[in-house]
């Protein structure tokens, strides 16, 4: 099948070949397609996304319409983007394809005074904030990372899709796409304790995947509704909703409040004060209002850190001996 569609002037072309599905899409503005899709990485052995060699990025989700692989190359030679899928949901993924590397995004609309900021703004401006309409893809890995290092809750969602995800379509061989919400219900107590997962986040998990269709509508809701329905979840609070947000619905104003290492970054960079609090984060960022999440993409970028006093965070040994 054939078809030719597009908004504002931009074409695309789809085509099914041998199960594989593909669209070429021009984005008609500087694009990092890479980077934009970073934040979807969980740690450099994630089962569900994956780099290859030629650049390209592929990622194994569970849509609407099923499960699907994504692979997306950008050529930029050419101005546009390359995108090829395989499984039930491999159309579902190609028509959201725009959308997942921002074009309703709106970098532009935060204005920053000339200095660092401003500087890194134009060294990063392919780079947009993504959205991929899914909620519970990224709800339940933020809820893995609550209170523990990144290394830890890293090392259980790998665990966890490796031992109960299901195999990606296509030819992305050892891709694994996340369990479905009824799969993370029925998941034992044990195999919880043996991916290093305590029983508070395990619970937590349970507790919004039993809500999964109320929770993916959030997709759709502005940012105080969604923070809203998801934060009625107990155990999501405002630091996991907000984790959920950038990436689901691609908030450019969800801040990370509760995050170890964020407020001390953005007290350092903007008040040259090493250690701050939520509240001092905060009050710093409402200048840039709605756009706090994006100021602090940004402050990231520009590898800019607070000083560091005493040890790392000792990680947790959830699993027994």
């Amino acid at each position: 099948m054939v078809g030719e569609a597009g908004a504002g002037g931009r074409r695309r072309r789809c085509t099914a070949v041998t199960g594989e599905a593909v669209r070429r899409w021009r984005p008609g503005f500087a694009l990092d397609a890479a980077r934009t899709l970073l934040p979807l990485r969980r740690g450099p052995a994630d089962p569900a996304y994956r780099t290859t060699g030629d650049g390209a990025v592929w990622r194994a989700s569970r849509t609407p319409a099923g499960v699907g692989t994504l692979r997306v190359l950008a050529r930029p030679a050419e101005g546009t983007v390359e995108a090829s899928a395989w499984g039930p949901g491999a159309q579902w993924l190609l028509d959201r394809l725009p959308v997942l590397l921002g074009a309703e995004d709106d970098p532009a609309g935060l204005l920053l005074p000339p200095g660092p900021l401003r500087d890194a703004q134009r060294r990063t401006a392919g780079v947009r904030l993504t959205r991929t309409g899914l909620v519970l893809e990224s709800l339940v890995p933020a809820i893995l990372e609550q209170k523990v290092t990144t290394d830890e809750a890293y090392r259980s969602w790998r665990t966890l899709l490796r031992d109960f995800g299901t195999p990606a379509p296509g030819p992305a061989e050892g891709m694994r796409v996340s369990p479905s919400a009824r799969e993370w219900a029925l998941l034992p107590s044990w195999e919880w304790h043996r991916a290093g997962v305590d029983p508070k986040r395990s619970a937590t998990v349970v507790r919004a995947v039993r809500l999964a269709p109320r929770l993916e509508e959030a997709a759709a809701m502005g940012h105080t509704e969604a923070f809203a329905r998801l934060t009625a979840v107990p155990g999501v609070g405002i630091w996991t909703a907000a984790e959920t947000l950038q990436r689901s619905n691609g908030d450019p104003d969800a801040v990370s409040v509760g995050d170890y290492h964020l407020p001390n970054l953005v007290g350092w960079a903007l008040a040259g004060r090493p250690r701050s609090d939520d509240a001092q984060m905060l009050a710093l960022l409402e200048p840039y209002r709605p756009h706090r999440h994006r100021l602090c993409r940004l402050l990231l970028a520009t590898g800019t850190h607070a000083p560091r006093y005493g040890p790392r965070l000792t990680p947790n040994d959830h699993r027994g001996r």
